[in-house]
């Protein structure tokens, strides 16, 4: 997954997945115009595993945030001075998000780390099949991604929500789901033939807390907000605990 090299960037001319445009509109008497991107709504699923009393997420590598810590870094050195507390001069060396030092041979590459693209997610896929219910989208994520055979009738709505209000304004749609060990029939990791390259994650439930707030490990607003639904919703009627 975090073999990423032969990086080019270059202009989007054309997407199935973005539309640029430009709004021009007038708002209490004044001109405005806003640009924004037209793309698909999509569907997530919090995932709780009965049998392991663990939740099921997934950790991608996703260029966009790639890119952006790339914007990041790239005017920063590679090395920075700290000064001790007697006043000398003390050189430091970067570390990764793992917390492992960058070795010489990387410190001289333009790009950071693969892993500074990767995150950890919910379940989750686009609304691009008009034929289908999202409930019916949602369990085909479920089952492509994590490998877990679950009833549509069995996902539970948690709620909908803009994301991207000021650039896209999409919905997306959250779902809970439960699984146990008997409804595991592959081990996921996405659709190949879609470039997915995705691996299953367990976060365990006296860990979740702690996971959502570790703001060294990368992760979508989704995972934050869903772990706290469940604390607040789901741990009361089984009578466990999330660790807050």
């Amino acid at each position: 997954m975090e073999e990423i090299n032969n990086i080019e960037v270059v202009p989007c001319t054309d997407s199935d997945y973005l539309k640029p445009f430009r709004v021009h509109y007038n708002q209490n008497g004044t001109k405005k115009s806003w640009d924004f991107m037209r793309t698909h709504d999509s569907v997530s699923v919090l995932i709780f595993n009965t049998t392991s009393h663990c939740f099921v997420l997934v950790k991608q590598f996703r260029p966009a945030v790639y890119m952006c810590e790339w914007e990041r870094t790239k005017s920063q050195p590679h090395q920075s001075a700290e000064k001790t507390e007697e006043g000398a001069i003390e050189t430091t060396t970067p570390e990764t998000q793992e917390g492992q030092s960058v070795t010489e041979g990387e410190s001289c590459s333009p790009w950071p780390p693969a892993s500074a693209g990767v995150t950890y997610e919910l379940c989750a896929g686009l609304v691009d099949k008009p034929d289908l219910s999202l409930e019916e989208i949602a369990r085909q994520e479920v089952l492509e991604e994590c490998g877990y055979d679950v009833p549509a009738s069995k996902l539970k709505r948690i709620t909908s929500y803009r994301s991207g209000v000021g650039v896209t304004g999409a919905k997306q749609t959250m779902f809970y789901a439960e699984v146990s060990d008997d409804n595991c029939v592959s081990a996921g990791g996405g659709e190949p033939r879609e470039g997915e390259l995705i691996e299953v994650v367990k976060v365990p439930l006296h860990e979740a807390m702690t996971f959502a707030y570790n703001e060294r490990i990368p992760k979508t607003m989704g995972v934050i907000f869903s772990f706290i639904w469940f604390h607040n919703n789901m741990s009361p009627k089984y009578k466990i605990s999330t660790n807050v």
